[in-house]
């Protein structure tokens, strides 16, 4: 017995170009939105048949995707939409273009059709962070994603908890919603964002901070914005991005006491790990 197909549900309504290669992909489902958590993930997919973006490497060689061109490519991407979004959800993509899926993606116009998965998932929430602390959000690239709609959806401008958002890209075109988060940044005393860039000799009109995220958490820049001391007592932290980024963060943390959570041992360091 054959395995039952996999329907296409969805379209996709917009896609906001960042830079060559990034951009963000709104989508709307044929039926209702489902309900998710700010920090959680659901799937994009679209057949082998669909045609990839000119200058596309060809699938890669463990695709099986010669064999059977109706065989559903999916992957899973973090949501950048507010949980409060109820007519589209958002994701941020950088194209692979050595991979199955995004050359695929990155190939769509508006109105295409495209598999979404019925549900979101994840524990990289702030769920179980207690009411009081305040929260550092440390990313690089598409990780900023879920820090998105986190900010979104439950940053409360100007009362509660302080967040703090580092964000490190190569280049500054590269620093997708920095527009929306400079402007949350000015308007919110609890909110502070902090793009830094990694190759500033060829960005000559960038003005920002440059170097590796890495090196921003270890000046103290969290401590001088906020005032409190970069404690587990003060502050839980998420890493979202680069490998290396999150280890040399869990690294730096750790000798402040900050300890890695996990299913049966509840932590102040949150990690998600999609690269």
């Amino acid at each position: 017995m054959s395995a039952k197909r996999i329907e296409y549900n969805a379209a996709l309504s917009q896609r906001i170009e960042i830079a060559p290669g990034l951009a963000i992909f709104r989508v709307v489902p044929d039926g209702d939105l489902f309900d998710f958590e700010p920090g959680q993930y659901s799937v994009l997919g679209l057949r082998c048949k669909a045609l990839r973006i000119i200058d596309s490497d060809p699938d890669p060689d463990n695709s099986k995707c010669g064999e059977d061109p109706e065989r559903l490519i999916r992957r899973a991407y973090s949501i950048a939409s507010s949980s409060l979004e109820r007519e589209f959800i958002e994701f941020y993509i950088t194209l692979v273009r050595s991979g199955e899926l995004t050359p695929r993606l990155f190939n769509l116009t508006i109105g295409d059709r495209l598999y979404l998965g019925p549900r979101a998932t994840g524990l990289f929430t702030l769920n179980q962070v207690p009411s009081h602390k305040h929260i550092l959000l440390v990313s690089t690239g598409t990780g900023l994603a879920p820090y998105i709609s986190m900010v979104r959806s439950q940053l409360d401008c100007n009362q509660g908890r302080h967040f703090v958002v580092l964000n490190g890209a190569r280049y500054s075109w590269d620093l997708g919603y920095r527009d929306e988060l400079n402007f949350l940044s000015r308007l919110c005393r609890n909110f502070s964002y902090f793009p830094i860039i990694s190759r500033p000799d060829r960005d000559p009109t960038w003005n920002g901070l440059e170097g590796r995220v890495q090196t921003l958490l270890a000046s103290g820049v969290v401590e001088e914005k906020t005032g409190l001391s970069l404690t587990p007592e003060n502050f839980d932290v998420f890493l979202c991005g680069n490998p290396a980024m999150i280890e040399d963060v869990i690294q730096m943390v750790e000798a402040r006491g900050f300890v890695k959570d996990e299913r049966k041992n509840p932590g102040t360091i949150h990690v998600e790990e999609y690269w």
